[in-house]
């Protein structure tokens, strides 16, 4: 493996039109945290940027929303999101936004020496243009009903009901969100991004040297380069974002998530503007490739950061690429998508509030619950249980009892460690094989592994405290607790380093109880940290019990914004226009059976099935696979529409619609006999 000078670690950008939620840090920002904050620990040289995502058609809709300016709604969030990150301790070298000059300049020269290399291709085609507003749609300005399921309110990139990718022309009855008038068809000019001229670069370069990346990243990439690439534009008609920087571009802007990812290079510049002495110049963090490069992100971003940026710094020609991409998958909360239109989240700056000088408690919660392979749970209860039954239960009370009994033997002084025994030599022996476990697995970004086996060396201390029971030595044999205490300290002081890349509060309060000052990542092992008659301060307790009804109030809150969004259901969905019989008679709905189930490449929410119809077997093409895992629905009996027009999703030919009934949540239930029937069983 390549040995590096120094690291680069970016952060996705938060979209910078809502605040930031749990689903955020555990799945980007606390791993990011902890690798860089342990890489500076054992003295190695880092850069940890972030910075937020301001432009694009979300910031245009949330400012027209709110009648205010797309400015006014990032200023607010921004600082909103960038306060919120420094109070909970995320340590970045720097945070910047993606309105400001240096990345707008940035992002422009990007463009300008792509198009001048002749990388794009440019295109004149028709698209959806606003006449009241005077002003080209972008696919989200658009809604309609969607060709595949008839729902009513696809969106003109995606129907958010059966999944399905969508051009906005594909739209039966599509209306200006603008306006709400039906919009024209009008000649305009892109410039794309021929990411099909790159795949047996890509192939080469993610399928043949990255097979280290997680499976879930190269899986990911994989299926995007199996299933085939096409160009992608990177320009849009809209008046809010970085101008394309060319003539004959007037009114056009960069699309987001091309100037985005340049957010990265542009925040480097800045950050070392402010500070040169510490970080040099931007082109060593870039272009030297001594340096290592590791993007922290979510699932949904992975395309981007693996396929679509590489291929603009490839093309771009001077800048290194990604060394590892170790996208983390998603958090659920209480069970349910956490979804910021419904308020389903628990939000970092609320947080806060509710529980000030917590937290690590969230840190700690969010990284020994990581949806690091799989999508995973956030419960109150399980919080509470983390901090209660571990970090007060375990980590706690082994530091509490080896600086109390300290206090109360020796007057706060460290006594001095006499002979050891076999049994103290292997306690002490311990901490470098759990030194060796941690590295391991923080270098493979298992982030969840390493604080498990940092935790275990407060389990071995509590162990050996309860083995060796100085409180009753004590009265035969003071000698021999001197030496027992020492060794308690001297794990103790090796707590505040194992425990400094996940813990940082805490183990900043656990040093000043131990009057020490920082340590090296390098000392993580040693037996002669804490000097004899070394002098500790007043013992503290490091964490405080988290009672019932702080977690009950947290949970009240959820239960409201459950309700809150069931009624919006409620009045969002009144009952259709009545119909007369003869409309419903034409529908022959009857019993099948999946027999066969798999996903449909390249889509988020789409199930290919096969159904035995007791007539047929037949393919229905099912925008379901966010709910249910193809091999678990099986046998699932269903109510089939049999006789609806046959429609090509995906280049598969759907034979019919299964009936699902929605909860307020979104996520769907199948509407199913309520005992086994025999398939093709009419439903009248």
């Amino acid at each position: 493996m390549k040995n590096f000078k120094r690291t680069l670690i970016t952060s996705a950008l938060p979209y910078a039109n809502g605040p930031v939620h749990i689903g955020h840090l555990a799945g980007v920002y606390v791993p990011a945290d902890i690798y860089a904050r342990y890489l500076r620990l054992k003295g190695e040289e880092v850069a940890f940027i972030g910075g937020s995502d301001e432009h694009g058609v979300p910031i245009t809709l949330k400012a027209k929303k709110e009648g205010i300016a797309p400015q006014d709604v990032v200023d607010k969030y921004h600082g909103m999101i960038k306060d919120s990150f420094e109070k909970f301790g995320i340590s970045f070298d720097v945070y910047s936004r993606t309105t400001s000059k240096i990345h707008h300049e940035t992002a422009s020269e990007i463009f300008k020496t792509l198009y001048d290399k002749g990388a794009f291709i440019e295109q004149t085609s028709e698209q959806f243009y606003d006449v009241e507003a005077n002003q080209f749609l972008a696919d989200r300005y658009i809604t309609g009903t969607c060709p595949k399921c008839n729902y009513e309110k696809a969106y003109g990139d995606q129907c958010e009901s059966c999944g399905s990718t969508l051009n906005a022309t594909d739209l039966i009855d599509p209306k200006s969100v603008l306006s709400g008038n039906k919009p024209v068809m009008k000649e305009t000019k892109h410039w794309f991004l021929p990411l099909d001229q790159y795949e047996p670069w890509l192939r080469e370069w993610i399928l043949e040297e990255h097979k280290e990346w997680k499976p879930n990243v190269y899986g990911q990439c994989k299926s995007w380069i199996d299933g085939g690439l096409n160009p992608r534009a990177v320009t849009r008609d809209l008046d809010w974002g970085v101008p394309v920087p060319i003539e004959g571009a007037e009114g056009k802007v960069l699309y987001v998530w091309f100037d985005a990812p340049i957010g990265y290079i542009s925040n480097t510049k800045e950050l070392c503007i402010n500070e040169p002495a510490k970080f040099g110049k931007w082109e060593k963090w870039w272009k030297d490739p001594e340096t290592k490069m590791v993007h922290f992100i979510g699932k949904d971003n992975i395309v981007f950061h693996c396929i679509i940026f590489p291929v603009i710094l490839k093309a771009e020609g001077s800048f290194i690429l990604p060394e590892n991409v170790p996208a983390n998958e998603f958090l659920n909360l209480e069970g349910d998508k956490i979804s910021t239109s419904r308020n389903w989240a628990v939000w970092l700056h609320e947080y806060l509030i509710d529980f000030p000088g917590k937290e690590d408690v969230l840190k700690y919660t969010l990284t020994a619950n990581a949806p690091e392979t799989k999508d995973n749970d956030f419960t109150w209860k399980d919080f509470q249980t983390r901090n209660n039954s571990e970090l007060v239960a375990i980590l706690g009370n082994f530091v509490n009892r080896a600086l109390v009994l300290t206090d109360k033997y020796y007057n706060g002084e460290v006594p001095e460690c006499g002979e050891l025994t076999e049994y103290d030599k292997n306690a002490l022996n311990e901490i470098t094989n759990l030194k060796l476990e941690v590295e391991k697995a923080i270098d493979t970004f298992h982030f969840r592994e390493a604080l498990k086996n940092a935790m275990e060396l407060a389990r071995l201390g509590n162990k050996y405290l309860a083995d060796m029971e100085p409180w009753k030595v004590v009265k035969t044999d003071p000698e021999r607790v001197k030496t027992i205490m020492n060794v308690a300290l001297q794990i103790t002081a090796n707590l505040t380093i194992v425990f400094e890349p996940f813990l940082p509060f805490t183990m900043t309060k656990l040093r000043g109880l131990m009057n020490l000052d920082k340590f090296d990542w390098l000392e993580l092992g040693r037996t002669d940290l804490i000097a004899a008659d070394h002098k500790i301060n007043t013992p503290e307790l490091l964490f405080e019990i988290i009672e019932d009804e702080a977690i009950q109030a947290q949970v009240d809150k959820l239960l409201a914004t459950k309700k809150a969004n069931e009624l919006e259901e409620v009045i969002a969905n009144p009952v259709k226009e009545n119909i007369e019989y003869e409309d419903f008679a034409k529908m022959d709905i009857r019993v099948g059976t999946i027999i066969a189930a798999e996903k449909v490449a390249k889509t988020k929410k789409l199930l290919k099935l096969t159904i035995d119809t007791g007539i047929d077997q037949r393919t229905v093409v099912s925008g379901i696979a966010e709910y249910f895992e193809p091999q678990k629905i099986i046998g699932q009996q269903v109510s089939l529409l049999m006789n609806l027009a046959p429609k090509t999703l995906k280049g598969i030919e759907s034979q019919g619609m299964i009936l699902m009934a929605e909860n307020a949540d979104g996520s769907l239930v199948f509407v199913t006999p309520s005992t086994k029937i025999k398939e093709g069983a009419e439903i009248r």
